[in-house]
């Protein structure tokens, strides 16, 4: 029988990028944008506050874009502070690269399991599912699903009794399947 694990995000993730007033290298998304425009060009920012000191950054969503090259409805959530764009625009790997940040994914997570006794079962399957792109270990996933420490986990993996058709080693951020042999 086929048990199904996903990866909800509980939260925004932070933004890692160093402040340049404090040298923190934490900032919290606030959810708002800054749209400005000139004649037909318009920008548009996501505003970030300092965890350290409070200070705002300012991550690139738009730069110099024709105003008409612009879906309207991305014009009204930018107008609005969509805090769904705000989620988006965080994961979207063209801003990240374009300012130059990564996310920090801790303590923003977690992992719905359905929550039944499978540790008795000879053989169990998972598919882990994520509804979003967060980078985390597979082992870190599969102690946490079934209540096991990493180094146990580790152990099974050594010994050939969890496999998986992807790499239990590193992070991953997207879907896979593994079973576990009792």
């Amino acid at each position: 029988m086929l048990e199904n694990w996903v990866v909800v995000p509980t939260c925004l993730p932070l933004v890692r990028r160093r402040c340049h007033a404090c040298s923190s290298e934490r900032f919290r998304a606030s959810g708002n944008f800054r749209v400005n425009a000139n004649h037909k060009l318009i920008d548009a920012w996501l505003l970030a506050l300092c965890t350290g000191c409070g200070d705002t950054t300012k991550l690139t969503v738009l730069d110099r874009r024709n105003v008409r090259s612009i879906r309207p409805e991305l014009l009204d959530r930018l107008h609005d502070n969509d805090s769904g764009l705000t989620a988006e625009l965080l994961q979207d790997p063209v801003v990240q690269r374009r300012n130059r940040v990564n996310l920090d994914w801790d303590n923003a997570w977690r992992l719905d399991t359905g929550r039944s006794d499978r540790l008795d079962r000879e053989a169990i399957d998972v598919s882990v599912r994520f509804a979003a792109r967060i980078p985390i270990r597979p082992v870190r996933l599969i102690a946490e699903g079934f209540g096991l420490s990493r180094a146990e986990v580790e152990r099974l993996i050594d010994e050939g009794k969890l496999v998986s058709g992807v790499r239990l080693c590193g992070k991953l951020s997207g879907d896979f399947t593994f079973t576990l042999k009792r």
